[in-house]
């Protein structure tokens, strides 16, 4: 006991070097979310997901400050355990019933979410077992068992966006571990006959091939498969919704769209229809510049830090986010294929918003250890 009680002050000096701004940047991000949350959703279920919102940020922060105390090296000691953990969640959760179509879901919680986490560990973990070895055959074969087998579970769901999250994550941390580029284009190479067998095989569901259609298929042509897909219909009434915005935006509660009904799962993975509609391109810019913000500090963390495993931590998170931020919004704006991924910070979830501030302590954490480790 009294050993703790003379480490709790050194604990608490670290939070003297914590990056308030990351930290703030994303609280923002969580607050703009909530706002464009309340107005599309207060009348048809009033102060039920703003307020369930609300407590998930207390949460998810708490969690946050919780688990910079604990040094990323020890962390990584147990990615092992969490890894498997998460994958027999993965196995369960497709035994649970499912929820809108899929098997996401279990006790409330969506795993996928955690998976990025415990894949990125996993990861950095073996890799610094590694010694960095990367391109050796061996090592390399078992790097890709680690990941293929949340992507396999997770797509299994079916969960494609979230599956395919795990696969960018995977090679953003590869590349920055010096994988070969000739590995990297045999990977790429190869995956042109695999997706052309999982095409015409019929594992992808009739709405799955809609999906991945819907955003090379002209506006009128998709109007009128609209009214026979739920996902082409959310994309249709997106794109009006965003384009009536214009540059400043029709204005709080003022989206017809939004606050309408008009627009399935608004508050969920269509939020940036919110924004279009209601604070047009001003509210679009601020946002990204907030999301520049957090990607640049991100990516500057990992620059400086001197430790290999504390660069690739954050360059998962940062390949994590990136491409996250990329695929929601392109969605609801018909340049990527439909998918159940949320907009990171903005979207409604429990499980998504208490993910992204674990995967954000993972970086702060990084950020405050970067001198105690030189190599």
């Amino acid at each position: 006991m009294k050993s703790l009680l003379l480490k709790f002050p050194k604990k608490l000096n670290l939070l003297k070097k914590l990056d308030i701004i990351l930290l703030i940047n994303a609280v923002l991000i969580v607050a703009f979310g909530i706002i464009n949350i309340f107005t599309s959703t207060y009348y048809s279920h009033g102060y039920f997901f703003v307020k369930h919102q609300a407590l998930n940020l207390l949460l998810s922060i708490a969690v946050c400050i919780f688990l910079v105390f604990i040094d990323y090296k020890t962390i990584l000691r147990y990615s092992e355990i969490l890894y498997w953990f998460i994958v027999i969640v993965l196995i369960a959760t497709l035994k649970a019933p499912a929820v809108n179509g899929a098997n996401s879901w279990i006790f409330g919680i969506e795993p996928a979410e955690f998976a990025k986490i415990s894949l990125t560990l996993i990861l950095v973990r073996k890799i610094d077992v590694m010694e960095g070895k990367v391109n050796n055959l061996k090592n390399f074969l078992i790097l890709s068992g680690y990941i293929i087998v949340p992507f396999l579970l997770i797509y299994k769901q079916p969960n494609l966006g979230m599956a395919i999250v795990c696969l960018c994550i995977g090679l953003g941390i590869l590349f920055i571990a010096n994988i070969s580029i000739k590995v990297l284009i045999g990977l790429v190479l190869s995956s042109i006959p695999i997706s052309a067998i999982i095409w015409f095989s019929g594992i992808l569901k009739a709405y799955q091939k809609a999906r991945i259609t819907s955003f090379l298929t002209p506006d009128s042509a998709l109007n009128a498969a609209a009214s026979q897909s739920d996902s082409l219909y959310q994309v249709m009434q997106s794109i009006t919704a965003i384009g009536s915005g214009g540059i400043f935006g029709n204005g709080f509660f003022k989206g017809n769209f939004s606050n309408g009904g008009y627009i399935p799962e608004i508050h969920t993975d269509f939020i940036f229809a919110s924004v279009g509609e209601e604070w047009g391109l001003a509210g679009a810019i601020f946002l990204f510049t907030l999301y520049f913000i957090l990607l640049y500090k991100i990516i500057k963390i990992a620059k400086d830090s001197k430790d290999l495993s504390g660069k690739l931590i954050c360059v998962g998170i940062f390949s994590s986010f990136i491409f996250s931020i990329f695929q929601n919004v392109g969605m609801t704006i018909k340049i990527t294929l439909v998918s159940g991924i949320t907009l990171p910070f903005m979207s409604y979830g429990g499980s998504s918003l208490l993910a992204n501030f674990i995967a954000l302590s993972l970086v702060l954490n990084v950020k405050l250890r970067k001198d105690m480790y030189h190599f």
